[in-house]
């Protein structure tokens, strides 16, 4: 069998085959409703490199091994399937200088496995699922090389990375990484070897200055999942100091550099303003009251040795990021695609979301601008009260989205972190990150879902 696809892009040969070369392009050519684990991918596409990952199958997880040839830079690159769900694969992707840009030709052939009785009953599943993974592909390949020359004229920069194993950490890495940049990780386990990685252990206080010297970016990222469990004293303890003895150590360190970092990014969260009903929050508003407010002001706060040192500080106050394979949206998806995923309570509260491209691209956007400092919010322009939300699910998964959840279930199953995150209301505004002269990928909640859910309309 054999399947084509076309990429018209407005970038350069040279340039488009570089973004295929990076590490990171795998991570961001991958579906992002797909939950893949890169096993080992060696850092080239020459003759014999390969790259090996993990992707869920039904209830199993299936490996992939894949090995480079017929490496012909700009013009081209192929892999074959060494082992994986197929009899066979063979992927060619041709790259066409046209109209002053380059076109990517994908050419895929494929056996199915279990012969005849294959074709017959997975055929068309799988072009299907063809069709989706290399329109999420096309999608991805134009928005990343468009955000990247936005900033083509600046030198590339030496970015050091806390949190490159989150959710959004990962996508970061990758996009950041494609466009050209030397990426280094911060890690709190013994570094592997050969790659780009730096020890720390927070709580200890541990941490190499001298290996910290030189980088023109540092973006942390880290800090124990506010909403991956139920919020215990000592849960509620870990959150706040994951983030705030993380962020002074690192902040402290870097003021004491002789090369200090250009710009330090922290994530902060949205959870800054707390519960407040129809109020249009902007980074002018006060900050609310509770258990989410105080960790976030005490998470800002603990910049503060970087700024006074001179380094230009920011402060990504993040909503709720859209992404299939983590998050919120995941949790969200089963009791949706089941007809129960209506509002929760009377769906009145404020739902203040961001796309996970707009996540990645936003944070680039402000590390990259010379005059950016202080506080962003980084969520949509259109944020939208819960049960519109619900609404615009149900419509992209074609589910019904109207039998609503009362929030003592919520209680019952997630104790006071579900209540707080899906029951109170802020409605943000990113002010501040449109007068920079952002450009928004998604605005409407719609549009992000289809894209993040790979459902979009013919």
């Amino acid at each position: 069998m054999k399947y084509e696809y076309e990429t018209q892009t407005e970038s350069p040969r040279n340039d488009v085959f570089d973004w295929f070369e990076r590490k990171g392009s795998f991570r961001r050519l991958m579906p992002p409703w797909e939950v893949a684990e890169e096993v080992r991918a060696d850092e080239t596409l020459e003759n014999g490199a390969q790259r090996i990952f993990r992707f869920p199958m039904g209830p199993i997880k299936m490996t992939w091994v894949a090995e480079h040839l017929g490496y012909e830079p700009p013009e081209k690159f192929e892999d074959v399937m060494k082992k994986g769900p197929f009899r066979s694969w063979h992927h060619v992707h041709r790259f066409v200088e046209k109209d002053g840009g380059t076109v990517v030709h994908d050419e895929v052939e494929y056996k199915l496995p279990m012969g005849i009785l294959g074709r017959i009953f997975g055929s068309r599943n799988v072009r299907n699922r063809l069709n989706r993974m290399f329109r999420a592909r096309e999608l991805r390949l134009i928005r990343d090389l468009q955000r990247h020359s936005d900033f083509n004229h600046l030198p590339r920069k030496r970015i050091l990375l806390a949190g490159s194993s989150g959710l959004i950490g990962r996508q970061l890495a990758a996009f950041l990484d494609t466009g050209g940049h030397e990426i280094w990780r911060l890690v709190r386990r013994a570094p592997k070897d050969g790659q780009n990685e730096i020890q720390w252990t927070p709580s200890e206080g541990m941490i190499d200055a001298s290996s910290l010297e030189g980088f023109d970016i540092v973006i942390h990222l880290g800090g124990a999942g506010i909403g991956d469990r139920r919020w215990t004293k000592a849960r509620m303890a870990l959150i706040e100091k994951s983030r705030t003895e993380s962020t002074e150590l690192l902040a402290r360190t870097l003021a004491d550099l002789s090369q200090k970092p250009d710009v330090f990014l922290v994530s902060s969260a949205i959870g800054w303003y707390g519960d407040r009903g129809d109020e249009i929050l902007t980074e002018e508003s006060q900050p609310g009251s509770g258990f989410l407010p105080d960790t976030c002001l005490a998470w800002e706060e603990s910049a503060e040795f970087a700024r006074k040192a001179g380094i230009r500080t920011i402060h990504a106050r993040t909503g709720v990021v859209l992404d299939a394979s983590g998050g919120a949206l995941e949790k969200m998806l089963l009791p949706a695609k089941m007809g129960a995923g209506g509002p929760i309570g009377f769906g009145r509260q404020w739902f203040s979301w961001i796309s996970m491209d707009d996540q990645i691209y936003a944070m680039h956007h402000l590390v990259m601008s010379s005059e950016t400092e202080g506080a962003y919010n980084i969520t949509s322009p259109e944020p939208l009260q819960q049960r519109h939300f619900a609404k615009a699910l149900g419509r992209v998964l074609r589910r019904p989205a109207f039998m609503p959840t009362p929030p003592l279930a919520i209680w019952f199953l997630y104790g006071k972190m579900g209540v707080a995150l899906t029951t109170e209301s802020q409605r943000v505004i990113p002010t501040r990150l449109m007068e920079t002269g952002y450009k928004f990928q998604h605005q409407d909640a719609e549009s992000a879902l289809r894209d993040a859910l790979g459902k979009w309309k013919k």
